[in-house]
């Protein structure tokens, strides 16, 4: 027993030293997360054993866990890709970063938490962080709609059935925050996307082209706007920002089916899609007959 206990205390104390050595933390943007939004984790990795590590040359390099509140292990749908081989000096720090969302299987609100494990193939040995804790949150259905997907070319069969719907929920200890679900016919989501902070005093105007995609205004201050514009994937085609001034932004369809926004003042920012050039905005309202596309 005595000599079983002072091995177990000599692999204490290797871990112990392994750890001193190699650091490993995770962070994140935010703690909270609608189903089936993307959990983006960073993880940082702090070299201080005085040699060069090389890591990422095995596909297991670099595992994740995620346990509930309740003490479950949630089951992985396969394992995130963080893969590349690269080296890391002693005294730096490297930080990879990845989606967790779609491989692990979380359908529930509540809280969870991340774990990663560093494997260092060289030393034999793993380092482990310390765990980061983020809630799931259940949002507040606001608007849905059924819409069917285009098929490229194909006129004579069923089109594929998909639902756009419109969440917001408190995010970040009170922000209200608005959401773009895309989900298939019965529900799961394909994609989760968060369209940015709003105001609790006015509801998002959303619309459905005739290629299926979907707008969506929205306040966002005392005095602002956002519009963006989703495919059926719900990737995002445009975003645009606009002032009401002296006239409310508003979404309107023409005769030929074009979704644009009526009113307001266009206002530039660096988060606009496409991006534009401060030198080629508007001047004018988008009220103008130019800008709204009728006569």
């Amino acid at each position: 027993m005595r000599k079983l206990g002072f091995w177990a205390i000599l692999l204490m104390l290797a871990l112990a030293s392994a750890r001193a050595q190699i650091a490993v933390e995770l962070d994140q943007d935010q703690d909270q997360f609608l189903p089936g939004e993307s959990l983006r984790v960073a993880v940082k990795i702090t070299n201080r054993s005085g040699q060069v590590l090389k890591l990422g040359g095995d596909a297991d390099w670099l595992k994740f866990w995620i346990e509930s509140s309740d003490g479950l292990v949630m089951p992985k749908t396969g394992e995130p890709p963080v893969t590349g081989e690269f080296s890391l000096e002693s005294s730096e720090m490297a930080t990879k970063r990845v989606d967790l969302m779609p491989y692990f299987n979380m359908p529930h609100s509540g809280r969870y938490a991340i774990v990663a494990t560093v494997r260092i193939k060289a030393w034999d040995r793993e380092i482990t962080s310390a765990p980061r804790t983020f809630f799931i949150i259940d949002g507040a259905k606001l608007w849905e709609q059924e819409f069917g997907v285009p098929n490229s070319g194909t006129t004579n069969t069923a089109p594929e059935m998909r639902r756009y719907i419109l969440q917001q929920a408190n995010y970040l200890k009170g922000t209200l925050r608005l959401y773009a679900r895309v989900a298939d016919a019965e529900g799961k989501a394909i994609k989760v996307f968060s369209l940015g902070p709003t105001v609790s005093f006015s509801r998002p105007q959303p619309l459905v082209d005739k290629s299926s995609n979907l707008h969506v205004l929205y306040q966002n201050g005392a005095r602002t706007y956002s519009y963006t514009e989703l495919n059926p994937d719900g990737d995002v085609i445009a975003r645009q920002f606009f002032e009401y001034v002296t006239s409310r932004p508003r979404l309107r369809e023409d005769d030929q089916g074009t979704i644009s926004v009526l009113g307001g003042v266009r206002r530039p920012s660096t988060e606009d899609i496409p991006s534009l050039k401060a030198a080629e905005t508007p001047a004018v309202s988008p009220s103008s007959p130019k800008s709204s596309g009728k006569p």
